[in-house]
């Protein structure tokens, strides 16, 4: 099995040499980037598993880069490194979309318990999937529709086409409707009424030609979200 890969973004070169040797320790694949900017290129090529992010960096700063991460890459795990004053911006990075957070200073065992907890609870990432057959129809996200086999079509709107886009890349697993208003709505779900993700969900199914009352492609898991069969 191959390693996990592990991108370190930390200015501090002691500590993200530290890091890098106890990520190498414990068998992941890691590499770093000493300051904000090449920090974010590094993050917006997604070749890793999870991004370990300082938030104090030169160059940018890490709510800048966890923003534009989020954006391009919706289900990459990322944690937070932080002072222990930086309370507010610990609050800020998880609305943003971090998934966990470490206060410096912190010891390696506690690193590495968050990294495999977060790797454990994250979903698979997702390949780029523009084009899908499924019974009597195929899904081309890259167009915004969809084409039956009776040669009708039927177009998606952008909304459509970044849900069932999530839904199709994460297909198998059950996804929250907080999830999808997070990732895919891009907002924050605490308060926020879910009911517009079943009214969307709706939609698609119709598109789909999906049984809404016995669907087979857009599934309803009791108690747990929307799953993509």
């Amino acid at each position: 099995m191959a390693s996990r890969r592990i991108l370190v973004i930390e200015d501090d070169a002691a500590i993200r040499q530290g890091i890098v040797d106890a990520l190498t320790f414990h068998s992941f694949a890691a590499t770093q980037a000493a300051d904000g900017t090449a920090g974010l290129q590094a993050a917006l090529v997604g070749d890793c598993d999870l991004i370990l992010l300082d938030l104090i960096l030169p160059g940018m700063l890490g709510l800048d880069i966890l923003k534009q991460v989020r954006e391009a890459h919706p289900t990459l795990p990322v944690i937070i490194l932080t002072a222990k004053g930086e309370e507010q911006d610990r609050v800020t990075g998880l609305r943003l979309g971090a998934d966990d957070y470490v206060v410096k200073p912190f010891s390696i065992k506690e690193l590495i318990a968050r990294i495999d907890a977060v790797l454990r609870r994250s979903p698979e990432r997702p390949s780029d999937i523009t084009r899908l057959s499924i019974q009597d129809a195929t899904i081309d996200l890259s167009r915004s529709e969809l084409r039956f086999i009776d040669g009708s079509r039927c177009e998606l709107s952008e909304r459509e086409v970044e849900l069932l886009g999530y839904l199709v890349r994460n297909r198998g697993r059950a996804i929250s409707s907080e999830e999808l208003l997070s990732r895919v709505w891009r907002l924050e779900p605490r308060g926020i009424d879910t009911r517009t993700i079943d009214m969307h969900i709706a939609r698609l199914r119709e598109k789909l030609r999906d049984n809404a009352a016995q669907p087979q492609i857009i599934l309803t898991v009791r108690g747990k979200g929307y799953m993509f069969a």
